[in-house]
């Protein structure tokens, strides 16, 4: 393998990006993997994020097999292999990260052009053939859905793994309410490597060289050279057009797609990989679903596998992808996967199935009750929690979900959360491995009353869609019927188990003990992983921790949409 260091890319308005490029030895031409982003290209995934490498090499050791482990990087692929198989492996470091000079600005419209740019780059040069492929998780999938908006000649094929689409609905703002994660993550993991730390960052223990470039800046000269993250989107609190210019037009994204979602990225990650599949223009698309840690399966021998198959057929031309079903699907049972094959998503056969609030008896019911109920609930609290009858035979629940409810505020305004729980048939609340978050629930939603209101052309009956372009504030005691978004979920429930849906007014919280806390997250893991929603700026005790009252009866059907799905025959 020969590796060209800190390679010039230079862009449209004169800042030259710096690349390292990984190529098979001899010259030639070969298709080209690419990745564009924050981390800094020179920091090891092993010294930059050690609680999540140390995890992943010993429990999944073909992960480590086969490479010297040297160039390995956070999110993105390793080149010891990838090279051997005939693909140039660039890495950038994004404009005002790492070794790349400029202003740092995540997901900005810049940013979408220097990708773009790079694209065009890496598809002109000597020592390539002129297909260009994006791979790598979360911030490295997040942009290539806006980047393949623009349409790059040289972009053949993406591969979006585990990677949050809509700026606003995925990232910023859940049915309305700022999620904190944006600001922490870009204080942990971005600030820490912004271009100019110098001396003060890290340095490549494969280089010698500084990570963050050679000028050691003062941290005046710093904040002046990137964005308050966190301060912009606290200024954009409706779906404008910040969060839009830093969102995907999905009738502009044609090119061929690998969409790869986490069953367990409640909060993050699973919606837009689902929201690509289903909306994007592309003639050819994929869907995989899997589950465990956020980062694992990208990394392990099955991970890989896919990705080189689906890069074979459109960067190289070869017959890869003729017994590849439309949908991959590891379908999550109480303690193992299994892999099954679909033709659609939503699955074709899925039995939408509604559960009914019984509010006085705390149930979840195959019809209505008979009588108008109501409950008050403190929002600071733990909410309402209804739960089914312990199920019949065993039951799986795959696919997006939706729940319909009547709330009262006190206030004239109320946030809204709702989580989809398991529990065993000792009552034992049953969590699993999330992909950030060891103790995670079935699924989440959340909405903003003031944020009701519904997009009539993309609201489907299982996937509510608010534009949250304009805000309705509540008349105080009045009730309003709030249709809620649950992301997607996949779980195989044996007998005897029930169901439980809570309505609450702030977070989750698993009842037993901690998680633990990971290198790169500011908070510990108690159920949402770093996806919380409690910044006071947005929710001001006064508005949103007083009192809700939930609704249900004849006239007000207040509903959990699950999606039943039977055996194939």
């Amino acid at each position: 393998m020969q590796v060209d260091w800190d390679v010039a890319v230079p862009m449209d308005d004169g800042i030259v990006l710096r690349a390292d490029v990984f190529r098979p030895a001899g010259g030639g031409r070969y298709p080209v993997i690419l990745s564009y982003g924050p981390y800094a290209k020179g920091l090891a995934f092993q010294d930059g994020y050690p609680s999540a490498w140390n995890r992943m090499a010993e429990q999944h050791p073909d992960v480590t097999a086969g490479s010297t482990n040297r160039y390995q990087n956070w999110e993105v692929v390793d080149p010891e292999k990838w090279v051997p198989d005939g693909y140039v492996c660039v890495r950038v470091d994004s404009r005002g990260a790492g070794r790349s000079p400029g202003f740092l600005e995540p997901w900005s419209p810049r940013e979408t052009q220097d990708l773009a740019q790079c694209i065009e780059w890496a598809g002109t040069q000597s020592w390539s053939n002129g297909n260009v492929g994006l791979n790598g998780i979360s911030y490295y999938a997040m942009n290539q859905w806006s980047v393949a908006s623009l349409q790059p000649s040289h972009l053949a094929a993406i591969c979006a793994w585990e990677g949050a689409a809509d700026f606003y609905r995925d990232l910023t703002h859940h049915g309305g309410v700022l999620c904190t994660f944006a600001q922490n993550w870009y204080d942990m993991q971005v600030k820490s490597v912004q271009h100019g730390l110098g001396e003060r960052g890290p340095r490549s223990g494969v280089t010698g060289e500084l990570a963050c470039g050679p000028e050691t800046l003062s941290e005046e000269e710093l904040a002046r050279n990137r964005t308050d993250f966190g301060a912009d989107i606290l200024a954009h609190p409706l779906d404008d057009e910040y969060h839009r210019s830093r969102s995907p037009v999905w009738g502009r994204v044609v090119v061929p797609l690998l969409s790869a979602a986490n069953w367990g990225g409640q909060g993050l990650h699973p919606r837009g990989n689902f929201e690509a599949f289903v909306r994007a223009a592309s003639p050819e698309k994929w869907l995989e679903v899997h589950g465990i840690e956020h980062w694992t399966e990208f990394y392990t021998d099955y991970g890989v596998r896919l990705q080189k198959q689906f890069f074979a057929h459109y960067l190289k031309g070869e017959d890869t992808l003729r017994d590849w079903p439309r949908v991959r699907l590891q379908v999550r049972h109480v303690d193992r996967f299994e892999e099954r094959h679909e033709d659609a998503w939503p699955i074709a056969r899925t039995q939408w199935t509604k559960l009914y609030l019984d509010v006085d008896a705390g149930a979840l019911c195959a019809e209505p009750p008979a009588a108008e109920m109501r409950a008050e609930y403190d929002p600071s609290g733990d909410g309402l929690t209804f739960t089914s009858p312990p199920l019949e035979r065993e039951t799986e629940i795959t696919g997006p979900l939706a729940a319909r409810l009547f709330v009262a505020s006190s206030t004239s305004d109320a946030d809204i959360f709702v989580v989809l729980r398991a529990f065993g048939a000792d009552g034992a609340e049953i969590v699993f491995q999330g992909a950030i978050d060891p103790r995670t629930p079935l699924a989440q939603g959340w909405l903003r009353a003031s944020h009701r209101a519904l997009d009539p052309d993309l609201t489907t009956d299982y996937r509510p869609y608010h534009p949250h372009t304009a805000i309705a504030l509540l008349v105080p005691g009045d009730v309003v019927q709030l249709e809620v978004e649950l992301w997607p979920t996949s779980i195989v429930l044996p007998a005897g188990s029930r169901l439980g849906l809570s309505v609450r007014g702030n977070d989750y919280r698993y009842p037993g003990p901690s998680g633990g806390r990971l290198s790169n997250f500011k908070n510990e893991m108690t159920g949402c992983g770093p996806f919380l929603h409690d910044d006071p700026r947005d929710r001001p005790p006064a508005l949103y921790s007083v009192t809700n009252t939930l609704h249900a009866g004849p006239a007000r059907q207040a509903y959990v949409l699950l999606p039943i799905v039977p055996p194939a025959d």
